[in-house]
């Protein structure tokens, strides 16, 4: 079955309210890495409506990433940004995804975040979204960052916090957990929760 672009948004406002749900439609969101955050988090935002997400990854989907990222077997050997595009819009078809597949670097950072207001840092090295971090800080005037650090594995959700860094930059997690043998790669609730209720209170 298929649903007109006006009934989902009725559906929408019926839960939100016309007013949210008009703040929403005007978000962009950018989301830099399509892991066990990124994709979780691409999920929720294309299901409460965002109306513009930016899907940013080099990586192809492995079967090692199925049990915490939200790809199906069909979609293994498939570039993320692809793979992830076609489910978002089986949620809603009206959604205006953008896709870069590329690695993020020092060469791009300065242009790939023109259209974007609001920027998730779902990353997995350290030292990858330091320069992201940075360069988003040394290149953009408005644009607010919300960054992850310590998000791993499983654990006490009580550890997780939302921090306000600067006035345009946030970072969730509890700054210590990282992937290691047993609970190291997983993906329940607590993971992405703070992230994505911080990227819509900023929206």
């Amino acid at each position: 079955m298929r649903f007109t672009e006006r009934e989902i948004q009725e559906a929408l406002c019926e839960r939100h309210t016309a007013a949210i749900q008009e703040k929403l439609n005007r978000g962009r969101v950018a989301i830099a890495g399509l892991g066990g955050l990124g994709s979780n988090i691409a999920f929720s935002l294309a299901r409460i409506g965002t109306g513009h997400l930016h899907l940013i990854d080099f990586d192809r989907v492995d079967l090692t990433n199925l049990n915490r990222q939200q790809y199906l077997m069909r979609h293994v050997g498939m570039f993320k940004t692809d793979a992830l595009k076609e489910q978002l819009l089986e949620i809603n078809p009206y959604l205006d995804i953008r896709t870069d597949c590329v690695r993020v670097s020092d060469e791009n950072v300065a242009s790939l975040f023109k259209e974007d207001t609001i920027l998730c840092e779902a990353f997995d090295v350290p030292e990858n979204k330091a320069m992201l971090v940075n360069g988003i800080l040394e290149n953009y005037r408005d644009l607010i960052i919300i960054s992850a650090s310590g998000m791993a594995g499983y654990g006490n959700s009580n550890t997780i916090l939302s921090k306000k860094i600067t006035s345009r930059f946030y970072l969730c997690g509890d700054g210590v957990s990282d992937s290691r043998k047993g609970p190291g790669l997983m993906a329940p609730g607590w993971h992405f929760a703070p992230l994505t209720r911080r990227i819509w209170l900023q929206i």
